[in-house]
């Protein structure tokens, strides 16, 4: 790898994806399509969908690459595109009439050592949320950013997230403590 587009030359990779050059531009891409995906990945649960919705960031990002001002509003402005580009999507009608038959659920994050099921249940539980509360609730657990944050990148009140964050910690608690309840009365 050129030095470069080494670590030690960040601050020169979105100078040089400005100018055109691809390997710049391609190690931004590299930096961050990770965590694009999974937010993508948590909104929607599916993996055909969230690889789509990746590629459509990172195209918006070379259109806008000029109006991106530094690698910290690089990455802001990333899960931004993508967390509106899987609420617009979750709104079409047609969301979950098809599914792909090849569809592998697992989590796009390292193993973390945390139960399975209670990993898939949460997962199943958040897709029940509203779109807008959904995206709230990845960007606010999963992307670790803060109310404000948040706010700014769903162009939502920071009150209107804070009430999606209690709403939806509330709604996932009680559907948890069912889900359990129900699993240990059907116990022997």
């Amino acid at each position: 790898m050129n030095p470069l587009y080494a670590p030690a030359g960040q601050s020169s990779l979105l100078q040089l994806a400005r100018r055109g050059d691809t390997q710049a531009f391609e190690a931004l891409v590299r930096q961050h399509q990770g965590a694009i995906f999974s937010i993508g990945f948590r909104m929607l649960g599916r993996r055909d969908v969230a690889e789509d919705l990746a590629q459509e960031a990172f195209l918006q990002l070379y259109r806008k690459l000029d109006h991106i001002e530094s690698l910290e509003h690089l990455g802001f402005w990333l899960r931004r595109v993508v967390s509106n580009l899987a609420i617009d999507w979750l709104r079409r009608p047609a969301h979950t009439a098809t599914q792909p038959l090849d569809e592998d659920l697992g989590l796009a994050a390292p193993d973390s050592g945390d139960d399975p099921l209670v990993t898939r249940a949460l997962g199943r539980l958040l897709g029940e949320l509203a779109p807008a509360a959904r995206a709230v609730m990845v960007l606010r657990y999963q992307e670790d950013m803060d109310v404000a944050d948040i706010a700014t990148a769903l162009d939502m009140p920071v009150n209107t997230v804070k009430s999606h964050i209690k709403r939806s910690l509330t709604a996932l608690r009680g559907k948890m403590i069912g889900a359990q309840l129900v699993s240990s009365e059907d116990e022997p």
